[in-house]
């Protein structure tokens, strides 16, 4: 049986961080296993090659959610990745951290450590900021790329105006000093190409010689003895490969990912008892929030027809996009170097006494109905409005005590009445920006959800019809005190009651953020390497004292 200092289950985004930042120690030996491939794939590292991995099961876990009373009897498709990189390589490559609000709230809720002040030195320490920056907020000596958008649309910039129009101002930084208002996106692509975890942070750390990665490496159980986890039990090749045991001398690390990391506690018989019991799982730790408060963004897409310009639409098809691909080849530009999103907007709801409780994306194109990631034969152009904190929460379980069998997932979008007053409002308010007077003339007529629909209950009627994920479910592992019967983790990311086990990924937030969780996800796993080597966070003194000074 190998053995290694940690061993850490999931090269995701988490996974890749860590293990870079546990590498740094010459002494240090680290074991990876990722259930996926490498990140061989030409599509991941093609910007619009995420079309592509959507559905692409050798590289994503192509997972699907229960039916929920708001969803209108739908599956809604639930893709997470499943190679290095994790779902960094075949996600929409935005960078967006969140609003201070969400981070002092999860230390709020009895996180020492977790405010905005102590995670802020993460997120610099990270990223390698292209462009205009606040030092206060932003780094530049990274490994994480986070550049603008380098190709400019007339209807973007429409959007834009219009929104200011609106009384919705141009933020030059929706990651610096305030996230409200609107710009441009800012995205993990460099030089044409995609920057996931992977390119960034694990293979440069392969390179140094003691971080072992083990692909196609399926993870089946932890391994105990007593309430000390010593290892892990993995399947080579998946389903029907011979089980091999790893064994760690410090620390089991799970950065599986929402869906993957509670699972995988269950499987091993952490959780709650009833239902362990229930799935005939023995159970070794009673712990009753395993898997329990998914937390996800809900988002209709609000859909103009486009007139008097191309969109994205047109030029992803025939001669078009030959001379797209011709253009990404020789100059790594055009739209097969850009992010599906091109446009944020963040603004208030009116129904929350919150900071702007409201996220809006804006692309140049349109996909057809019910077929994420396909675009459409007609031009169009899309709004995609969703809740940034929502209040309804759901559950990941264990269907069966099967490795194998993928998680149940019910997410329970819109449960909570709050909820739905908010999707209702950003669903007015797309409307208003994709009618503003400066996109009058390219605005043919509204699509979805279409002009007869005015009354609160039309438009809530509407999002349960055609509304999905925005592909962000967190805290299925929360973060918080002994005593809080949904916590799974403390503030150090120790899984409670158990010694020499962590979880580090975007299951551990206690509560959703006004953000895609690929930022905050590797931020995670930045300040745990600190939290497991028993370092201080980078310049936190410094920082602190300026920001409350």
């Amino acid at each position: 049986m190998d053995s290694f200092d940690y061993v850490i289950v999931g090269a995701g985004t988490a996974g890749c961080v860590l293990a870079s930042r546990l590498g740094e120690d010459a002494g240090a030996s680290i074991c990876v296993l990722e259930a996926g491939p490498s990140d061989w794939h030409p599509y991941i590292h093609l910007p619009a090659g995420f079309i592509k991995t959507f559905y692409n099961s050798s590289v994503n876990w192509c997972y699907s959610q229960e039916p929920g009373p708001w969803t209108a009897g739908r599956r809604i498709y639930a893709p997470r990745g499943k190679t290095l990189g994790g779902s960094s390589s075949i996600n929409g490559h935005i960078y967006n951290r969140g609003q201070r609000q969400d981070f002092d709230t999860w230390a709020q809720l009895g996180n020492r450590g977790w405010g905005y002040a102590d995670v802020l030195p993460y997120f610099k320490r990270l990223e390698q900021r292209i462009g205009d920056a606040d030092a206060t907020f932003r780094g530049r000596d990274g490994a994480l790329a986070v550049t603008d958008i380098d190709w400019q649309d007339p209807l973007c910039e429409a959007f834009i105006v219009g929104a200011v129009s609106l009384g919705i101002p141009r933020n030059p930084d929706y990651n610096g000093a305030l996230q409200e208002g609107v710009a441009y996106a800012q995205r993990t692509i460099h030089n044409g190409r995609r920057v996931s975890a992977a390119t960034a942070f694990l293979h440069p750390a392969i390179k140094r010689g003691n971080v072992d990665v083990r692909t196609n490496a399926h993870a089946t159980e932890i391994v105990f003895e007593g309430k000390r986890a010593v290892g892990v039990r993995y399947a080579k090749g998946g389903k029907g490969g011979g089980a091999i045991e790893v064994h760690a001398r410090k620390e089991v690390i799970l950065a599986g990912g929402s869906y993957n990391s509670p699972q995988l506690l269950q499987l091993s018989g952490v959780g709650p008892p009833a239902l362990l019991q229930t799935l005939g799982i023995e159970v070794h730790h009673g712990l009753a929030g395993v898997g329990e408060g998914l937390q996800d963004h809900y988002a209709p897409r609000s859909v103009a027809r486009v007139k008097n310009t191309k969109t994205i639409n047109e030029r992803a098809r025939g001669i078009s996009l030959a001379i797209e691909a011709l253009k990404w080849a020789t100059t790594r530009r055009g739209i097969l170097a850009q992010s599906p999103t091109l446009v944020y907007c963040f603004w208030h709801s009116g129904e929350t006494t919150e900071s702007s409780d409201l996220q809006l994306t804006f692309t140049p194109a349109s996909y057809k109905e019910g077929v994420q990631g396909q675009l459409e034969d007609e031009p169009g152009m899309t709004v995609a409005s969703w809740q940034q904190r929502p209040e309804s929460r759901g559950y990941v379980r264990c269907r069966s005590a099967d490795p194998f069998a993928p998680p149940l997932i019910q997410t329970n979008y819109l449960a909570e009445e709050l909820d739905r007053r908010v999707v209702v409002a950003g669903m007015r308010l797309a409307r208003r920006l994709l009618s503003s007077a400066p996109l009058a003339h390219y605005h043919e007529r509204e699509d979805f959800p279409g002009p007869d629909v005015q009354t609160d209950d039309e438009f809530l009627a509407a999002a349960t019809q055609r509304a999905t994920t925005t592909f962000h479910p967190g805290c299925t592992c929360r973060m918080g005190p002994a005593n809080s019967s949904w916590a799974v983790v403390d503030d150090q990311l120790r899984v409670h009651g158990l010694q020499n086990l962590r979880v580090v990924d975007a299951s551990i937030m206690p509560r959703m953020i006004s953000a895609n969780l690929n930022a905050a996800t590797m931020m995670i796993a930045d300040k745990a390497s600190d939290l497991i080597r028993g370092r201080s966070a980078p310049e936190a003194d410094q920082l602190v004292s300026r920001m409350t000074g």
